[in-house]
């Protein structure tokens, strides 16, 4: 019998590597990151340097159609390490191509799972999601058919996409001011640096001549080089009047929408893996990888939340739900100990070895939203205790991508399981065990 777990867990793992929670009771870790880990954000950002620089030679000659333009000014704000606090970390820092558009330093995968922000020594509690296929889920609602919350975006689905119609660029608006992760500490310091860019002149010719003309305070470089958060008694540290306010919030949901548009199209929601040319008919699987697929579809059911696929669905290996298959807590987040006030008099993780993960639930009960409360259905508050400490059900697809075979990869939505033969081990045998 363990043989034949065994066997099922080797066999899903080769199908799936060709698709291209308690407090610990460990020590506490240090956020202090490795000289290894350095050095790997080092070459991750010359890299995001180089894209940047590159995708930005097409300024010169734009694309005439608008929604390669939106592409085009969704990749260049992805690659700016300037919408950051320190402008040191862009969005693709915790998103890069050569990892399926997630956490790209093999180290930090290793050992904390999850990433510093742009104040090195925060770390979030939860690892980088992939955002590749990530705009095909759809505006969060209840299907009562199936009994489940299905779309929106974020591990705890908290980007709903209820007031922009659109998930992925409800996602994008949070890490501009998460204090772990960008950190500015107000979305207006995200729409004044993105004024100060060489993308302007296609900005406001994509959005209009409105976008930027915005009546910004004396000191505003010096707020939006302080980290965020903000205090409670001024919420909104860029000082604007009502009308520039607006403008600015507009704006950032352009910028945002834009994001979105990049991360939809073909460059990163690609549909070119070897399952796709399967599909086409233009190649076959080895034996191992159809072994694998008979048991992703049969015995194993995997494609019970993996979508691979049906009468009308696209192989996004999601349904967009949200699960709890009982991953443990990663004793190695650095989120842990980052319970007392930081140099700047920032307390992350108030709880510190107590915080437990809730996942959909504590969204529910919090209302812990990107944008408006309307955006949440206020009757979704009684489903709270059955969401509790569920997260989204990730897309398979990309999830054996790596640059080189030693490239450690990072699995569960907060990083414990360090191989896919780990994870797949784990679903195979939690219940039996």
């Amino acid at each position: 019998m363990k043989t034949q777990r065994t066997l099922l867990a080797i066999a899903a793992a080769i199908f799936v590597s060709m698709l291209g929670a308690g407090a610990p009771d460990a020590e506490e870790t240090s956020p202090a990151l490795s000289p290894q880990a350095l050095r790997e954000i080092a070459q991750v950002e010359a890299e995001i340097d180089r894209i940047e620089a590159q995708t930005a030679e097409r300024l010169a000659a734009p694309p005439d159609n608008q929604i390669q333009q939106i592409e085009l000014l969704g990749k260049l704000m992805l690659y700016d390490k300037q919408l950051s606090v320190h402008r040191n970390e862009a969005c693709a820092f915790c998103h890069m191509p050569e990892t399926g558009f997630t956490g790209p330093v093999s180290e930090l995968n290793r050992t904390t799972g999850s990433y510093p922000g742009s104040v090195r020594t925060r770390f979030s509690d939860r690892k980088p999601q992939s955002h590749a296929y990530a705009p095909l889920s759809p505006v969060l609602h209840y299907n009562p058919g199936q009994g489940d919350l299905v779309g929106g975006n974020f591990w705890d689905m908290r980007a709903t996409g209820r007031r922009l119609g659109n998930p992925a660029a409800e996602q994008a608006e949070g890490p501009p001011t998460n204090p772990v992760e960008m950190g500015l500490p107000d979305i207006a310091c995200a729409v004044y640096r993105a004024s100060q860019r060489p993308y302007r002149a296609l900005f406001e010719s994509v959005w209009g001549p409105q976008a930027f003309a915005i009546g910004w305070p004396g000191d505003v470089e010096q707020v939006c080089d302080r980290p965020g958060p903000p205090t409670a008694g001024e919420p909104l540290p860029v000082h604007l009047g009502p009308i520039d306010r607006g403008r600015a919030g507009t704006t950032f949901d352009q910028m945002a929408q834009s994001i979105a548009g990049y991360e939809a199209s073909a460059e990163v929601t690609s549909f070119t893996s070897k399952y796709d040319a399967v599909l086409a008919k233009k190649t076959q699987f080895t034996s191992q990888e159809q072994q694998g697929y008979d048991l992703f579809r049969g015995r194993a059911q995997c494609n019970t939340c993996h979508r691979d696929g049906g009468p009308g669905e696209d192989p996004l290996f999601t349904d967009f739900t949200a699960s709890n298959i009982g991953t443990p807590a990663n004793p190695r987040l650095p989120y842990y100990a980052e319970n007392r006030p930081d140099a700047l008099g920032y307390v992350a993780n108030p709880q510190g070895r107590s915080f437990v993960d809730g996942g959909v639930g504590t969204f529910l009960i919090r209302g812990h939203l990107l944008s408006q409360p309307s955006a949440v259905d206020a009757r979704w508050l009684k489903l709270a205790p059955d969401n509790q400490a569920r997260v989204q059900v990730p897309t398979l697809r990309n999830v054996d991508k790596r640059p080189y075979p030693a490239f450690v990869k990072a699995y569960g939505h907060n990083g414990y399981f360090t191989s896919l033969k780990q994870i797949v081990h784990f679903y195979n045998t939690r219940d039996v065990l």
